[in-house]
């Protein structure tokens, strides 16, 4: 069975979509496979939303994304595992691709990335230079992880000591268990966080991760950008699900 996996904290506007999106790839691909939905203490309708399109919801109150995609894991069934972010969009061919890649032997990987809607001219060039970068390094982006369960629990599962950059922690500590793939196909995320924040709050906080180490990225402090209250962003409204 394959296991997907959907952490979500107050994504009401766009899991509808992704869980619609994550059932078509799956039927195409004609294996078994479940949903699960790990709902973060979220205080609007994303439990509802999940309810509504008949997937399994766990429930946590971590606030932390690493334990929360653990907790995911820990209560899946499949013996595949596919961790997608609530706001990220996949289709056939990256799911199969995955799924063909574990089932050709390798232990894990990620896929290439596009932005949802109109971004920031910065992000627009920023971002095959990273798609690039995570290719060559073998990076997962945190969006789309695959792994095998026997994997995942060689190495315990994400970090939880660390608040971002968990995903190239654990794309570095599975390639210690075998071949680590990154597919040329690509899903789609949204890029409300380059359109609600501006580019002299996003690059120099990349800026300090990059250079900070390990000490800065196991801080909460200073990661508004994934743990603050989010900001309204009017392209999301495009992907809220009919009815």
């Amino acid at each position: 069975m394959i296991s997907f996996i959907v952490p979500a904290y107050n994504e009401a506007l766009l899991l509808g979509a992704t869980l619609d999106a994550l059932n078509l790839a799956a039927c195409a691909v004609g294996e078994d496979y479940e949903i699960v939905v790990v709902d973060d203490a979220s205080t609007d309708d994303t439990v509802l939303v999940a309810e509504r399109h008949d997937v399994r919801v766990v429930s946590v109150a971590h606030r932390q994304i690493a334990a929360t995609r653990n907790s995911g894991a820990r209560a899946a069934h499949g013996e595949l595992l596919v961790f997608v972010d609530a706001d990220t969009i996949v289709n056939e061919a990256v799911v199969g691709a995955a799924i063909d890649a574990l089932r050709g032997g390798a232990v894990g990987g990620g896929a290439a990335v596009a932005f949802d809607g109109a971004v920031p001219l910065y992000g627009r060039l920023l971002l095959p230079v990273m798609v690039r970068l995570f290719r060559a390094t073998r990076w997962a982006a945190g969006c789309f992880v695959f792994c095998t369960r026997a994997a995942f629990d060689a190495v315990g599962g994400f970090d939880e000591s660390f608040y971002c950059a968990e995903e190239l922690v654990l794309s570095r500590a599975l390639k210690q268990q075998g071949r680590f793939v990154v597919l040329r196909q690509a899903v789609t995320t949204s890029g409300r966080k380059l359109r609600t924040h501006s580019v002299r709050e996003i690059l120099p906080l990349l800026g300090r991760l990059a250079w900070g180490g390990s000490r800065v990225l196991k801080q909460r402090r200073g990661k508004d950008l994934w743990y603050a209250e989010r900001r309204e962003d009017p392209q999301a409204i495009q992907r809220m699900p009919a009815g």
